[in-house]
């Protein structure tokens, strides 16, 4: 989050002279790329080129240091950095964020949210798709995903909300005790104050974000990201036109979608079921 902040009022600065990123990198013997990540806080800026980016816009001495703070706060390692090696490149710069929400609003498809999986059923999902890591990556992946979940139960936990399809309540992820138990979490997870489930039933058929699971991250005093993935990418957005635009589609969503008490009483039943459906 410190290096986000510091990335929008750089990416602020530069609008300000009126330069484009393709003539920062080439001031600074950057890559264009490294331009970008450092304004949208992917990566740590160092204090040499930080002092070279407030040289080039023309920041005074007197104006610099809370951009120092930010830089320094943003070099240090978030709990996570441990396992940082059993995360994809690209998702913990998401960690970082989703530390920091405030609200979470979350739209799946064929799998439970993240913040809501047991160990083993986030267990059965790694091995799934292990073949590029290492048994002890895939344990430290599982062990990061229980740990964020602790936001949840903590004091000033953030409003989770999640709109969850119907496909995910009947695809079995590992044993039908595994699957069972995930249901049964999950209807416990509903009833805490800070969390809302709602299941898009299949009687809803076409929707607004067919085939696109997303989340939305929301903070007290920051803008507000978007978060999609892909095997090989995280892509993160922040544009108004976007932000617009993916929350009225989870507006679309949570209207369409059952209402709590009968999404509960739909997971109810799958748990019931599962064992005549996959038995």
């Amino acid at each position: 989050m410190r290096r986000r902040r510091l990335g929008i009022e750089l990416r602020r600065l530069r609008d300000t002279v009126g330069l484009t990123i393709e003539q920062v990198a080439k001031r600074l013997e950057v890559s264009k790329p490294t331009v970008s990540r450092i304004e949208t806080g992917r990566v740590s800026v160092k204090a040499s080129t930080l002092r070279h980016l407030l040289d080039l816009y023309g920041v005074d001495e007197a104006d610099r240091e809370p951009l120092v703070t930010l830089a320094r706060q943003g070099r240090q390692h978030g709990w996570w950095h441990k396992d940082a090696d059993a995360l994809p490149e690209w998702f913990e710069p998401y960690v970082g964020l989703e530390a920091e929400a405030t609200g979470i609003r979350n739209f799946t498809i064929d799998l439970i949210p993240g913040m809501l999986q047991t160990e083993r059923y986030a267990q059965a999902i790694f091995d799934a798709v292990r073949p590029p890591m290492t048994t002890r990556q895939a344990e430290r992946g599982v062990a990061v995903r229980m740990a964020r979940q602790q936001r949840l139960v903590e004091e000033n936990p953030p409003a989770l909300w999640a709109v969850i399809d119907q496909a995910a309540l009947h695809r079995p992820i590992g044993s039908v005790e595994i699957m069972r138990d995930q249901l049964l979490r999950l209807v416990d997870l509903a009833a805490l104050p800070n969390i809302t489930v709602q299941v898009l039933p299949y009687t809803a058929g076409a929707h607004a974000a067919l085939t696109c699971p997303f989340i939305i991250l929301e903070f007290h005093n920051d803008p507000t990201v978007v978060y999609l993935e892909s095997l090989t990418d995280g892509i993160y957005l922040d544009k108004a036109s976007e932000i617009n635009r993916y929350t009225l589609v989870f507006d679309h969503l949570r209207a369409t979608a059952l209402s709590e008490q009968k999404s509960v009483d739909l997971i109810v039943k799958a748990a019931k079921e599962s064992e005549q459906q996959w038995g």
